[in-house]
């Protein structure tokens, strides 16, 4: 069995990504990794070579300014990942630069792929979350935040981005791919896995996660945000995006211990300022009583 690893980033210093951290929980389950390096200046592309491991390949980009409308340059980057892999490899591994899996979830996401090497029923692997909001010790529990995604897929020519690289799916051929403005090509059919993405997103300096936020809008409409990206005179506010959070009574990943000890922030949750609809609300409590998350987006056909 051969697997590939791949992501794509960009001054991922700059804006607060644990790029390193992502790309180094999943090494010891990958035969390589490509990382597709935006042009950058703050010296992501080289400490990626300073990891120094043999497994890591290095595609150098130029992010197109065409391509901010609707967040279409993540899935080209993925794109260009997902299709510099070896051509013998059983499995694509996909892996976010603000995302990172415990090194106690890797012997369970490596069987997997092993025991369904010859299952073609199943065309790749899907991944909760724990979304970090505010700091390492809050995660979000609700529909607010997207409860699944696919990171493991099969490597089949077929197989493409999808959207601003929210999974992936399935297209009849390139052509029809790119000639499909809205996407939507066939989901992939999958298997849910208990290893979760740690997802730190909203867990980073509120002043530098402000300026990135606006940075990000700006890959969605040109007149959305500068081009320049700058650290914010004015923190995020945290609880704008919150509805409730919960405790994290877990541990972190090994690597982002060093990260952790160095946060520069004190985040005070304050259950009061949450933004919770009534409906949210119900749903919510039905959630936690039957497990059920109703009318869930699912970007995926889930098998057993």
């Amino acid at each position: 069995m051969k697997v590939s690893g791949f992501s794509y980033m960009r001054n991922s210093f700059t804006y607060g990504y644990p790029v390193i951290q992502s790309i180094t929980s999943i090494l010891p389950v990958v035969d390589e990794f490509i990382a597709v390096v935006g042009k950058s200046n703050d010296g992501t592309r080289e400490a990626i070579e300073a990891i120094g491991s043999p497994k890591i390949r290095i595609i150098d980009t130029e992010w197109d300014p065409a391509m901010t409308k609707g967040g279409k340059i993540f899935a080209q980057q993925a794109n260009i990942g997902l299709k510099a892999i070896a051509p013998d490899a059983d499995w694509a591994f996909h892996i976010q630069s603000d995302e990172v899996f415990h090194e106690n979830d890797l012997a369970e996401i490596r069987q997997a792929m092993q025991d369904h090497l010859h299952d073609k029923k199943v065309d790749g692997f899907l991944f909760p979350f724990y979304h970090f909001i505010g700091d390492y010790n809050h995660i979000g529990p609700t529909r607010k935040w997207h409860s699944k995604e696919i990171r493991i897929t099969r490597n089949d020519p077929r197989v493409f981005s999808y959207r601003d690289s929210q999974g992936f799916r399935l297209y009849d051929s390139e052509a029809a791919y790119l000639e499909d403005e809205k996407k939507n090509g066939t989901k992939l059919k999958v298997k849910k896995l208990d290893a979760r993405i740690y997802h730190y997103s909203y867990c980073r300096n509120p002043y530098l996660l402000n300026g990135k936020q606006k940075k990000f809008g700006s890959y969605y409409s040109q007149s959305a945000a500068s081009t320049d990206f700058t650290e914010e005179a004015e923190a995020f506010d945290f609880h704008g995006v919150i509805d409730i959070l919960a405790p994290f009574e877990g541990t972190h990943p090994a690597v982002m211990n060093e990260v952790i000890a160095q946060q520069n922030w004190e985040f005070k949750y304050d259950p009061s300022r949450g933004r919770f609809k009534p409906r949210h609300r119900v749903l919510h409590e039905i959630e936690k009583i039957t497990g059920w998350r109703i009318g869930e987006y699912k970007n995926y056909k889930l098998i057993s």
